[in-house]
């Protein structure tokens, strides 16, 4: 990751994490049965498990010290989740990247639960941390989508790991589809064409 032309002062990750201001981290109020589970305690044994294992691994922290010196707002999300709206860093090159359980978006807080395809896409990465034991996710990751931009001319469509996370909800075409480049995502309602959504 590099860094930008100013290096931002490192903050205790921890410090920053944020509720609404109803204490629930759910930006619709109390948490009710007509919300998704995993808010707040309610997580399936998978996701806690996945949590601790992200936790003890130390994708996690690796993720709150970069969402830290980033400067961005920590917030509770779902199934364990942390989102880390309004990143600013020039890479990588996408509109939102996980590590461990914290996932980054370009955009704020809001934006990113009011998107539950790419939530949800960006989830999946976070288990595969958990499978490939932590941190070796990253190098197992750039060997694959180096493969994928030598075999299809973009780092997602033959890359493993995007294909297990959904390549349309992580905005790449299809193998076998025209065009390679870099895809809006209707439902950021955001024009990106430099970047994949993750």
């Amino acid at each position: 990751m590099a860094a930008p032309h100013v290096t931002p002062r490192c903050r205790p990750p921890l410090a920053r994490l944020r509720r609404d201001s109803k204490g629930t981290g759910h930006p619709g109020g109390p948490l009710t049965a007509g919300h998704t589970p995993g808010y707040h305690g309610l997580m399936t044994p998978g996701q806690r498990l996945r949590q601790i294992a992200n936790l003890l691994n130390g994708s996690t922290l690796l993720g709150l010290l970069l969402a830290a010196c980033a400067r961005t707002t920590v917030s509770s999300g779902p199934r364990g989740l942390l989102i880390a709206g309004r990143y600013r860093w020039r890479l990588p090159f996408a509109a939102a990247f996980t590590v461990g359980n914290v996932i980054l978006f370009r955009t704020g807080p809001e934006s990113a639960r009011a998107n539950p395809v790419l939530l949800g896409h960006e989830e999946r990465h976070s288990t595969q941390y958990a499978w490939c034991l932590g941190l070796p996710f990253l190098p197992l990751y750039f060997i694959a989508a180096g493969w994928s931009l030598w075999r299809t001319g973009n780092p997602g469509s033959a890359n493993i790991f995007e294909r297990h996370a959904g390549l349309e909800a992580g905005g790449y075409p299809l193998p076998g589809l025209p065009g390679t480049r870099p895809r809006t995502h209707r439902r950021l309602g955001v024009t990106a064409p430099e970047r994949y959504e993750a």
